[in-house]
């Protein structure tokens, strides 16, 4: 781990798991972008990854299970200058909170979420979660689970997301420049990050994600939209890891006029007339 203002050492996960190199790389990315702890907000939702926002010297919020998005959204809406970062997990994320996930890319709120995706329930002991690999058996899923994955990287570019990229923990130097990246773009960013689950997935682990990873080239458009989603449905013996898609959007603050000149909203002056005309095709 970097060592850095945002530093807290005790964790409660597992050794080996990926997380650690998340949350090292995310520090990483911070003190890179020259960020103060007092800047940031670490929103989490319930899960292993979840718990990021008690290991990281910033700002924190932990919310319910999938519900660490509108938190994040009305942070950053209230208070432009934070730099607001929802690290969740696949369950959290993709699962309990699926229907954030895809509204929030049509707001386009300038957040960015990281989602440790370990392909399983961790925190809850090993169920299928929405990433879980088809025929994969779990203590609940005895006979392999029979449904299709989600493709979280496809479905966010098909939404309308801006700033689409998939990392792998193993890679801490190509995810902590990823995550600058991220953080950077101007607009609603997610970076999926591959991670084992060194307790409950016993298949997808640091050495089957190594052996298919692979970093996306400049021979890779990252404005074409086809290509992207191309990219993004890769996965079995070859898996791309870098950013998929980049376009930039108009952001949510850019849309209503007394949140255009990005002050923060508590220190404003406004009549609540006028902020019900501006919300009302919002409503």
């Amino acid at each position: 781990m970097c060592d850095s203002s945002f530093n807290i050492s005790e964790t409660a996960w597992c050794p080996g798991c990926g997380d650690f190199d998340i949350i090292s790389s995310l520090k990483e990315a911070l003190e890179t972008l020259g960020k103060k702890p007092h800047e940031v907000l670490v929103v989490g939702g319930i899960g292993q990854a979840a718990k990021t926002p008690q290991y990281i010297n910033t700002n924190g919020f932990c919310g319910l299970h999938g519900r660490a998005l509108p938190p994040a959204v009305a942070a950053k809406i209230v208070n432009s200058r934070l730099t607001v970062i929802v690290n969740t997990g696949d369950g959290d994320s993709y699962g309990e909170g699926g229907n954030h996930f895809i509204h929030n890319i049509r707001r386009n709120v300038d957040i960015t979420h990281f989602v440790h995706n370990n392909q399983i329930y961790g925190l809850t002991k090993g169920q299928a979660s929405p990433t879980t690999d088809i025929s994969h058996i779990t203590d609940i899923q005895t006979a392999g689970t029979i449904h299709e994955p989600l493709n979280p990287v496809l479905l966010a570019i098909a939404a309308g997301a801006g700033f689409v990229a998939r990392a792998f923990s193993g890679d801490t130097k190509h995810l902590t420049s990823i995550m600058i990246e991220a953080i950077k773009y101007r607009g609603y960013s997610l970076v999926d990050i591959l991670q084992p689950c060194v307790s409950f997935n016993k298949v997808n682990t640091f050495q089957w994600y190594s052996k298919r990873v692979y970093k996306l080239d400049e021979s890779h458009d990252v404005t074409d939209r086809l290509k992207a989603m191309e990219k993004a449905m890769e996965w079995g013996e070859r898996i791309p890891i870098g950013i998929l898609y980049k376009k930039d959007k108009p952001v949510f603050n850019d849309k209503i006029e007394f949140l255009k000149d990005n002050q923060v909203l508590i220190e404003k002056e406004f009549h609540m007339e006028k902020v019900k005309s501006y919300l009302k095709d919002f409503v």
